[in-house]
């Protein structure tokens, strides 16, 4: 019933969100099953791969409670203003060796002035005529201006997150409002740029917010890819500790997100190692996307584990570069990388700062 619902495009009701969310009587296997059949549907058994690349850390005004560059934030982060567009470029071809589908380019701070946009231009342009890859920019809020020079340049997506629901969004942050990001989500949608906004769960909300949170997106028709992360908890941010999140929850989280929007990208996302577990496979039927390298400060699992997860479970990636020639390569490198850990920050090496003598 609830594959069929979402293949006919109608609205699951709040009480069936809430239901799959927290009853014991909906079998985890047969809800994964039932997201599975409409990931299938519209992704087949493909993988997106996405590589974050920070190009530009800490040093921001917003009090996000969430997050380890927040002004009110002491964990321990490699802060550092804008890279330069050789280090970009450096880290988006990078990107297209490791077998990204899209390359994500991540800024901190609240907006960027009309000066970055002109520089994210030539950027966007110089990646796109070099690489057959997808970029994404989350510049923070933009104008509808903004957003169409953007478009207009070659970006194929834009993120923004809404993180959580309306109503829980002032117990995380204060320096602005849900509205305001709602704002920057329509400035996107009205350059017709994709729109990628997701969700941050484990900060302490309720079901009702993350079945919200889930409703809003769904309204938004441009949003094609939804990021799905469980709170990390670093030391030093405002939310040290995670609300108590399963393996069984996280995946149901999942489903959710699948079945409330069936066409979307639905990205298995931060925190997938740590709170998933030994269940983290298991993401993949209801996930189509995951990142690769970790995320905005903290280290993922080995490339080498993830790629061998996704072949070992009968997935395939979306990439001109072959699985078997990634898990070949990564070989060569595991005895340097494989103890990885998911709660580990990210040092300046990890962060691909470049060392010009290597491209000369």
């Amino acid at each position: 019933m609830l594959t069929q619902k979402s293949l006919r495009g109608l609205v699951l009701s709040c009480d069936v969100c809430r239901t799959i969310l927290r009853s014991p009587q909906v079998d985890l296997l047969k809800l994964i099953h039932a997201a599975f059949v409409v990931r299938k549907k519209y992704w087949q058994k493909d993988v997106t791969i996405h590589i974050i690349n920070n190009v530009q850390n800490g040093h921001c005004s917003e009090d996000c409670q969430y997050c380890a560059q927040s002004r009110l934030s002491k964990a321990a982060i490699a802060a550092y203003a804008m890279k330069s567009d050789r280090e970009i470029f450096h880290e988006a071809r990078l990107a297209y060796q490791a077998g990204a589908f899209r390359y994500c380019m991540v800024f901190s701070g609240r907006e960027q002035g009309d000066r970055r946009i002109e520089r994210l231009v030539n950027i966007i342009k110089k990646i796109k005529q070099k690489f057959p890859i997808e970029v994404c920019v989350s510049p923070g809020f933009i104008t509808t201006g903004q957003a169409r020079i953007l478009k207009k340049a070659g970006l194929d997506r834009l993120n923004h997150n809404i993180n959580t629901s309306k109503r829980f969004y002032q117990q995380i942050c204060s320096t602005h409002d849900f509205q305001k990001r709602l704002e920057t989500l329509n400035a996107a949608q009205s350059a017709r740029l994709e729109i990628c906004s997701g969700v941050i769960i484990g900060m302490g909300e309720t079901v009702d917010d993350v079945v919200d949170a889930a409703l809003t997106l769904r309204q938004h028709k441009n949003v094609r890819s939804i990021p799905v992360n469980f709170l990390l908890p670093i030391k030093g941010t405002r939310l040290p500790q995670a609300t108590e999140l399963t393996p069984g929850y996280c995946l149901r989280v999942l489903c959710l997100y699948r079945l409330l929007n069936p066409k979307a990208e639905i990205r298995m996302a931060a925190g997938r190692e740590h709170h998933l577990r030994d269940l983290q496979v298991l993401g993949l039927y209801p996930a189509n996307s995951l990142f690769l390298d970790g995320y905005l400060n903290v280290q993922g699992a080995s490339r080498l584990k993830t790629f061998q997860m996704i072949k070992d479970a009968g997935f395939r990636i979306r990439s001109e570069k072959k699985i078997d020639e990634l898990i070949a390569l990564e070989k060569k490198c595991y005895n340097k990388d494989h103890n990885k850990n998911s709660l580990t920050l990210k040092s300046q090496n990890d962060l691909h700062r470049v060392n010009f003598k290597e491209l000369s």
